[in-house]
This record gives C-alpha cells, structure tokens and sequence, in this order.
C-alpha cells in the first residue's frame, strides 16, 4: 500500500480514485479538483523528479478531519479541494478552509514523516490582510502570496484573495 493511502487512512479520508501522477509544476497551479483516475488502474508512483503522485478528494471530505485536529467542529470549513501528494519521497497534505472563528480564510499544509504529522505552514488571509507561520525551509515548496514566495518565519503581509503552495523558486 502507498504511503499516501496510509495517510488518507490515518486521517479519515476518502481518495475518490486512483493515486495518480502528474508534472508538479502542472499539478501547484490547479487551483481546480483533479481529475479523477479510475480505480482498475491501480495506484501510480511517481518516477521523475518532477512529477508528483497525488491523491484525488473531495473538500468535504477532510472536514471530519478539520474537526477532530482543531477539537473545534465547525470552525474550519474546506473551501478548495485539497492538495495530497508525495513530492520526491516526502508526503504533504494542504488544505484551504474557512476560519469561521476569526472570520478569514486559512491554509494549512502539514508533512508526513515516520514521527508523524507536523504543521509546516498556516497561513491566514482577508482582503486586508494576510499573516503567516511557515517552516517550509529545507523543502522544495514555498507558499506564494500576491506574487511573492514565502518559505519560513512569522509575519503579517499585504491581503490577498488567494493563497498558494507552489514549488519554491
């Protein structure tokens, strides 16, 4: 079984295909839902360095999983289809999600590693506003906002519309 099933396992998350894989650089900037690979094909491993293997779920689904990380029902409610994938070997799980308690839109990235889950990255954003705390460095991603990448630190920056995980330049 692949590492990413293991982790859709471990969070309660439903894959809704196949493991598939694609480009990377094709893969950070759709914003969109996957497609979805059937089932009979089986699971797909990467096997370029630029390629990633992902996993194809629905934004609702990882609600329950939202609920039960945060112990706060409710408050975080996905609003992209998240990102679950393995990138050169490491497995990532990113997820945009209302904050209905401070009223902001939010993404959260984790990592999987043997010891378990760890935060890398939340970054929180209005129109007005946008603050961060990332510890992407050491990884190939960086988290773009209003054009500009982002990688470690803590800070608040200009407001944007949208937040992205982007391969880091």
């Amino acid at each position: 079984m692949s590492k990413l099933r293991n982790i859709l396992i471990g969070a309660g998350i439903a894959a809704v295909g196949a493991i598939a894989t694609k480009k990377a650089v094709d893969y950070f900037r759709n914003r969109d839902q996957e497609e979805v690979v059937d089932e009979a094909e089986g699971d797909a491993e990467a096997t370029e360095p630029d390629e990633v293997a992902y996993a194809t779920v629905e934004p609702e689904s990882v609600q329950d999983f939202l609920d039960k990380s945060f112990g706060d029902p409710g408050r975080y409610v996905p609003t992209r289809p998240p990102k679950i994938f393995d990138f050169q070997g490491e497995q990532y799980m990113v997820i945009w999600a209302r904050d209905n308690k401070k009223d902001k839109n939010q993404m959260l990235a984790f990592k999987y590693t043997d010891a378990g889950r760890e935060m890398v990255a939340s970054v929180g954003y209005t129109e007005d506003a946008t603050d961060y705390n990332l510890s992407l460095d050491g990884t190939s991603f960086a988290i773009e906002v209003n054009g500009e990448q982002l990688i470690s630190g803590q800070g608040e920056t200009d407001g944007a519309d949208e937040v992205d995980f982007v391969l880091a330049a």
